[in-house]
């Protein structure tokens, strides 16, 4: 296979790890980039990520990496799956390797805390127009071990280009992960950075030990919330009741495997914030994108209840049960934000 034919996965955490999985089981040779040099080394030798994904073997056509210029370097596609946190101090080291009218597509989900860009909005402030670089963005309900355990899965791949959303859709696509387009950029990112938010308030409720009426009622009314903020930034509202929205909302409130609920759910039960990330390996986007939405919602003005609870939770150390009846006890209001025709 030809170099420029290989695709490079920058970031080699679960999700990343996975869709390095997927491509190469297509065919195509990946370049995986390791931020850790130990994991990277012990990758190389055992063929498996046992800090992230253990007990999944890689494909042969995995190739660890830990230069982030050898894996970026004329590669005519990229997969980004780094943290938020550090999305753009990684993209900023990758430019200079970039080939022109490269494809990067972007699977982190996060508001950037400093300048509240989503991640696409990030690349645009960086990539020098001259390059023609096109960035597409992949979200959906996708936790990382049932597509490693070839679970039928759908995700969508949404860019302003839509022949670029094709031709990422074709390179993805297999008999257990469905890909669909779309061309609203702006609201599957915010979808996939907020419904975060909502899972660990999700979370919060079950450790609480409320019902599953609780918790309809959290997803429902966090949808809204989600689409309220999104259609104001011109994302379209049908989005959000899509994959990127209600499905991957609906996941990442429910499932077992979210590291956002379970955040969530281990406030709920009385512990500690400080306590419950000394103990967690992966990220929980949630945290850092909840300070994110919060200074977004009160930028622009709009009403964002949930959020507002959780970011009091969660950086100002509120009650977990006195939000959740702050929440009930707000003023009553009509549940249609705008009149039937």
């Amino acid at each position: 296979m030809r170099d420029e034919a290989r695709i490079g996965v920058i970031g080699a955490g679960s999700w990343g790890t996975t869709l390095a999985h997927l491509l190469a089981e297509k065919g195509y040779g990946v370049d995986l980039w390791v931020f850790e040099k130990d994991l990277c080394e012990t990758m190389r030798k055992t063929r498996e990520n046992t800090l992230y994904l253990s007990g999944f073997p890689l494909n042969g056509r995995i190739v660890p990496s830990n230069d982030i210029a050898a894996v970026t370097a004329g590669r005519r596609m990229l997969v980004m799956v780094v943290p938020s946190h550090v999305y753009r101090s990684v993209a900023v080291r990758m430019v200079p390797h970039l080939r022109e009218n490269a494809v990067i597509v972007s699977a982190t989900k996060g508001i950037e805390n400093e300048t509240l860009l989503t991640m696409s909005g990030i690349w645009k402030e960086i990539l020098p127009g001259s390059l023609g670089v096109r960035v597409v963005t992949l979200a959906g309900p996708s936790f990382a071990r049932e597509v490693m355990q070839k679970i039928p899965t759908a995700v969508t791949v949404a860019a302003e280009d839509q022949e670029t959303a094709k031709e990422v859709q074709h390179v993805f696509h297999t008999p257990y992960f469905r890909v669909y387009t779309s061309p609203d950029k702006v609201g599957v990112e915010l979808a996939g950075a907020l419904k975060n938010v909502i899972a660990i308030a999700a979370g919060v409720c079950d450790g609480l030990g409320y019902g599953l009426n609780t918790r309809a009622a959290l997803i429902t009314r966090g949808l809204a919330e989600i689409t309220r903020l999104g259609v104001r930034l011109g994302a379209h509202p049908l989005t959000f009741a899509g994959l990127s929205g209600i499905g991957d909302l609906l996941l990442t409130c429910t499932g077992d495997l979210s590291r956002n609920r379970t955040v969530g759910y281990r406030l709920g039960r009385g512990e500690l914030l400080k306590d419950i990330l000394a103990d967690m390996r992966m990220v929980a986007e949630g945290i850092r994108t909840c300070t994110s939405v919060h200074a977004l919602a009160r930028k622009i003005g709009v009403e964002m209840p949930i959020c507002e609870q959780m970011y009091k939770i969660l950086q100002e150390g509120k009650d977990p049960r006195q939000a959740v009846w702050d929440l009930m006890e707000r003023d009553l209001k009509s549940e249609l934000e705008f009149p039937l025709a």
